[in-house]
């Protein structure tokens, strides 16, 4: 089958899992992970299923960003939406949002957050991210509001210090009344960087990413100096 054909067909079951998720009335428990996903890999996965497992979270909402306020030089905003539905076709609890994709202005968290809150109104917002990030949070727009909207769980893994994020934590808890829960996820080694590096080398990414993933970062020649 051809990787566009793979698309369209994982689009499809996105958009069916997006319907199922709007028609619910219960209470529930909802993971928002955004990022760049440039490109999504294994270990963005496994972070997010160990979180979802673990918190009891009814489904995590993948959010590629669209137009990123901190980053330049990346590929087209389709096309790691694109890979981010193929990634997470065989998981029924990933589903994924192309809400900050459609935007043609910068994508701020905070209004993703407001639009979460208000298209799932049933739903207790929880917003995964790296314990590293929340180091820098008091950067982004509108930190002052942010808290309001969701729990944040700040996951930490080797190569973050420890100390320096539950400091942190603590100081935002106390400044912005935040509920942000601190958690250690088993850590697979496997960062973004390296992958754009292996594909421009010619190298191999296999177990890296996602099959359907790897075989549309060929097939588009993504990050090929050839391209």
């Amino acid at each position: 089958m051809q990787i566009d054909s793979v698309v369209a067909y994982a689009n499809s079951v996105n958009e069916k899992k997006l319907e199922f998720l709007k028609n619910r009335n219960d209470k529930i428990k909802l993971g928002i992970f955004g990022g760049t996903f440039d490109p999504i890999h294994f270990a963005h996965l496994a972070m997010n299923e160990f979180i979802r497992e673990k918190y009891n979270l009814d489904v995590i909402v993948f959010m590629p960003s669209g137009n990123p306020p901190h980053k330049s030089n990346i590929p087209d905003k389709h096309e790691r939406y694109n890979m981010t539905l193929l990634a997470t076709l065989d998981n029924d609890y990933f589903v994924v949002s192309d809400f900050e994709i459609k935007s043609k202005q910068k994508t701020y968290t905070i209004n993703t957050l407001k639009y979460l809150k208000e298209k799932y109104k049933n739903a207790d917002i929880y917003f995964i991210t790296g314990a590293d990030v929340i180091c820098s949070i008091e950067e982004w727009e509108q930190v002052e509001n942010i808290f309001a909207y969701a729990t944040f769980i700040a996951a930490t893994r080797p190569g973050i210090s420890l100390l320096k994020s539950q400091e942190q934590i603590e100081k935002l808890i106390k400044k912005y009344n935040a509920k942000i829960i601190s958690v250690y996820v088993p850590s697979i080694d496997v960062s973004s960087t390296y992958i754009r590096e292996q594909l421009q080398e010619g190298k191999s990414i296999r177990y890296l990413v996602p099959y359907k993933v790897e075989s549309y970062l060929k097939d588009k020649k993504i990050y090929s100096l050839e391209r």
